[in-house]
């Protein structure tokens, strides 16, 4: 197994991703665009504290079939109406879910909470729609990871968290990615702050070749920088896992599940009261259904994945004016 060409989730064929930001807000949006229609997707929450727009019809009991975008902010629940900027440039377009005469374009959306990391947060009008819509104009097959889009004032526990992603192309030809929004209140590092926990399923240096922590055993966690700088509730990690393998929704429900092992790998701790995880998990289908040994496996490959991607976005956050903790690489000296 490789990672593809770009070890992006836009490997995956049939997928454009695009950012927004403003440094001064110091928040954003991320969009994911399907590039052939409505994907198939579910999604998978472990977080106590999420906070979504139309994840209910993902669920595989639900009519709607699939989605034509989907979008993961900053901004806490004033990020949500990044989906609306989005459905409506998508209507405009004339994409969404047709019902006799009437589109409506199906845009799920998840948030992180960002609105304590010291940005100017006192605007008079939302600025999620616009950011939204902008967005979704920047939607490419190579995007910016790290501080960019909705991880541009993400942090962890001890370090900016941002935005990343990752990708692994199987032996059948099945291509996997994933792509996060890394605001945890856990760590993605050890705890001697020099060695990340996704360690031991780094590809290459993709975050640095710097190895698994030498220290052995238990150890404890050090006090959250985070915690001191803002406040413990200003937490959530989102993010996406996508294949172009044909999955159904109950298949692509089982993915997202399994993709979250790559959060607990990746952040310690993960799932807590205080962050809204979440998963999607969409299905391109611009490849026949995997075989039963591949499909055996794919939520391990997608939590591998996602494990990397967690990585990759602490390790390319870049330092901005007024950051209240300090990335990765400048605290390492």
């Amino acid at each position: 197994m490789t990672p593809g060409p770009r070890n992006l989730i836009t490997d995956v064929a049939g997928l454009k991703v695009g950012n927004a930001q403003d440094d001064i807000l110091k928040s954003g949006t991320t969009v994911l665009l399907s590039e052939d229609g409505p994907m198939t997707t579910s999604y998978a929450v472990m977080g106590g504290a999420p906070g979504t727009r139309d994840t209910d019809l993902l669920e595989p009991d639900k009519t709607v079939a699939g989605v034509d975008a989907l979008v993961l902010s900053g901004g806490s629940a004033f990020g949500l109406a990044a989906a609306q900027g989005v459905m409506d440039a998508l209507a405009r377009q004339g994409r969404g879910f047709q019902i006799h005469s009437a589109r409506v374009p199906i845009v799920p959306a998840a948030i992180i909470f960002d609105l304590l990391n010291h940005g100017d947060k006192n605007w008079q009008e939302n600025p999620y729609p616009a950011l939204g819509q902008q967005a979704l104009a920047n939607a490419t097959h190579d995007f910016t990871i790290g501080t960019a889009g909705a991880g541009t004032g993400a942090t962890d526990a001890q370090h900016k968290g941002g935005l990343g992603s990752a990708s692994l192309v199987l032996p059948d030809g099945t291509s996997i990615g994933a792509l996060v929004v890394v605001n945890a209140l856990g760590s993605a590092t050890t705890p001697s702050g020099r060695h990340f926990w996704a360690a031991p399923f780094e590809i290459g240096d993709e975050f640095g070749g710097l190895g698994p922590d030498p220290m052995a055993g238990l150890q404890p966690l050090p006090p959250s920088r985070k915690t001191a700088a803002m406040a413990q509730h200003g937490n959530t990690t989102i993010g996406v896992v996508a294949t172009d393998a044909t999955l159904d929704k109950a298949a692509c429900k089982r993915l997202a599940t399994a993709a979250h092992d790559g959060f607990a790998r990746a952040l310690v701790p993960s799932h807590t009261p205080y962050d809204g995880d979440l998963i999607f998990a969409s299905s391109t289908a611009r490849r026949a259904a995997p075989s039963d040994d591949v499909l055996a496996m794919l939520g391990h490959f997608a939590a591998i994945c996602m494990s990397r991607a967690i990585a990759r976005a602490v390790w390319e956050a870049s330092p901005r004016e007024g950051d209240a903790v300090p990335t990765f690489r400048h605290s390492r000296g």
